[in-house]
């Protein structure tokens, strides 16, 4: 599935147009994250990418985590609501825990790999590396915003991690 692509309103409308996708960040019993390393572009980042229009985000996430990865996931719960304002995406990221399968990559991943929080911080760009961080974070889900590559407002970390 294309990951975040954003569709273009039309010169005439008023109306902005929003491109929805949801990530899992599937979390193994010793801490380690399920990433994987993109096809398109080589970054690392959690499973995921646009939410189909009939479906229900967590079928959403159980969908990419398993088409990305090869792993099915039990869905936790909502931790973060991510807003790309230069691209119109909003990415709803689910905590996840894997219930079966075998890592595999895909046409849209290179490496499926089970990283440390450390790895991730050091693999990821900060805008998905925030993403993982938040899961792994007791409380509310997060919201935040930023252009691709900075946050409108820095990550701060008021919760405890689990």
């Amino acid at each position: 599935m294309n990951r975040e692509v954003c569709p273009v309103a039309p010169e005439s409308s008023s109306t902005p147009l929003h491109s929805v996708s949801v990530a899992g960040v599937v979390v193994r019993e010793d801490g380690r994250v399920l990433v994987i390393r993109r096809a398109d572009n080589g970054a690392w980042e959690p499973p995921g990418g646009v939410l189909e229009l009939a479906e229900a985000p967590e079928d959403g996430v159980r969908r990419e985590v398993y088409e990305e990865t090869g792993i099915t996931v039990r869905v936790d719960r909502l931790t973060g609501v991510y807003k790309n304002s230069s691209r119109g995406i909003v990415a709803l990221v689910f905590r996840c825990r894997a219930e079966g399968g075998y890592e595999q990559l895909s046409d849209e991943s290179t490496a499926v790999e089970w990283l440390t929080p450390d790895e991730v911080a050091g693999r990821m760009a900060e805008v998905y590396a925030v993403r993982v961080a938040d899961a792994l974070l007791d409380g509310a889900p997060q919201v935040r915003t930023h252009d691709g590559t900075t946050f409108a407002q820095p990550p701060g970390r008021v919760a405890k991690r689990r």
